[in-house]
């Protein structure tokens, strides 16, 4: 006889017996996949990072660098850290509405920047503004972030313990990040 759900829910101490062994191993991830999860989450960040790095005026400061890829790593890290907290409390209302909060925060963000012609200062000033500065980064990271919260509810759904695979999420997004700034900035210096 095959052992199917239905076979499983007649004989419960050996269902819970055989989904505790599936369970334990179908939820061990490798470094590589946690890798993996990691490029694929962060990216929309080296998308948004190679755009500031055409933004920036000069040449990529160590500092603006620096900020942009701690802002975006950090963001990155938490995120999936949220999402196994909410865990499966909330998990059918998150996931349900996550792609439309993602939506509303990026139309808003491309919206403001129609209607500003592009512009990324704060009060209409030139394009020379540290973009390190103002509100626009952290609504940047949140935006690009949420797609990791949904994967923090996936790692809360199959028990996985968060800890270690979202700070290496954050760093691989942070690492990205800056790359992405030094590839748009050797975009902008390049002659096409």
């Amino acid at each position: 006889m095959p052992l199917t759900a239905a076979v499983l829910r007649r004989t419960p101490c050996i269902s819970i017996t055989l989904c505790r062994w599936f369970c334990e191993e179908s939820v061990r991830m490798t470094l590589l996949e946690i890798f993996l999860i990691g490029i694929g989450l962060s990216m929309d960040a080296f998308a948004v990072a190679i755009c500031k790095g055409l933004a920036m005026p000069d040449k990529v400061h160590k500092r603006s660098a620096f900020l942009i890829a701690l802002y975006f790593g950090v963001f990155q890290a938490v995120m999936p850290t949220l999402g196994w907290l909410l865990g499966s409390q909330f998990a059918h209302y998150v996931t349900r509405f996550a792609p439309w909060i993602a939506f509303v925060l990026l139309a808003w963000i491309g919206g403001n920047m129609i209607r500003g012609g592009g512009d990324d200062s704060e009060d209409g000033e030139s394009c020379s503004v540290d973009p390190t500065k103002g509100r626009k980064l952290l609504i940047l990271a949140v935006a690009t972030s949420i797609d990791a919260l949904a994967v923090g509810l996936s790692f809360s759904l199959l028990n996985i313990n968060v800890w270690g695979p979202s700070t290496l999420i954050g760093v691989v997004c942070a690492v990205i990040t800056a790359l992405g700034l030094l590839a748009g900035k050797g975009l902008a210096h390049a002659d096409i």
